[in-house]
């Protein structure tokens, strides 16, 4: 059985919607992220809260959240904001504003003091993200969990085209294979919100691989992916009949 992590992404269903979702798949869904800054344009954040914790799913908010907060000097308020708000974790990355590895390494470090922490190594920018060789990535890695982070996130942005995937939407074969023969793959959470990556990253990692960014939409099709209901992985995840 399958029992890797599945993080979700809301876009900003409305509640009625959400609470749907939480009822009839919330036994799939292990952690969702409030996508980038829509908590705070969300009326019912406090409603969708309280339907996750009520399912024991946990919640946090996205990355550029952090960052929105992090370059207006407000980094308190967004503490303040997280504790009121009731979310589970934090996440810390640098995907969009100027801030070098070291220093985020170091909001992870602070951080984890109040939450458990979820790191993201890897850029928004396409270009910006080609740049970042395999130990580049390693290393990354490396410091964030070094300095506190319960998981590392693999970026590649809401469409599959960035940070560890290629322009094509495929995977950067050379650095998932750098990462994973340095870091124990149950300390990261690779964002794979289509079903190209969902199925290349369970193909080479096995069913329970931690995946993110997963649709509203796609919960059922990760599980099925995840147990071989699917003709994607169904070869490989069956086991053979007993002769």
């Amino acid at each position: 059985m399958n029992t890797g992590v599945t993080m979700v992404i809301d876009p900003g269903l409305p509640t009625g919607a959400f609470t749907d979702l939480v009822a009839s798949h919330g036994d799939h869904i292990d952690l969702l992220k409030f996508g980038w800054g829509t908590a705070l344009v969300t009326k019912d954040l406090h409603r969708k809260v309280a339907v996750l914790r009520e399912a024991g799913i946990g919640c946090y908010f996205g990355g550029t959240l952090f960052e929105h907060y992090l370059v207006r000097d407000q980094l308190d308020d967004y503490l303040l904001f997280v504790e009121t708000a009731g979310a589970t974790h934090i996440e810390v990355s640098n995907g969009t504003i100027p801030l070098s590895q070291h220093d985020k390494a170091s909001y992870v470090e602070r951080m984890a003091r109040y939450r458990p922490v979820l790191a993201e190594v890897g850029y928004k920018d396409a270009g910006r993200s080609a740049c970042l060789g395999p130990g580049d990535w390693v290393a990354a890695i490396a410091e964030d969990l070094a300095a506190g982070a319960d998981l590392v996130i693999t970026e590649t942005r809401e469409s599959g085209r960035s940070g560890l995937a290629r322009p094509d939407g495929h995977v950067r074969e050379d650095v998932l294979h750098a990462v994973i023969s340095s870091v124990d793959p149950r300390r990261l959470l690779f964002e794979a919100p289509t079903k190209d990556l969902q199925v290349e990253l369970i193909q080479a990692l096995g069913p329970s691989v931690n995946l993110g960014n997963i649709a509203t939409t796609d919960v059922l099709g990760v599980e099925t992916l995840r147990r071989g209901l699917r003709a994607d992985t169904l070869i490989q995840l069956t086991p053979a009949p007993v002769a």
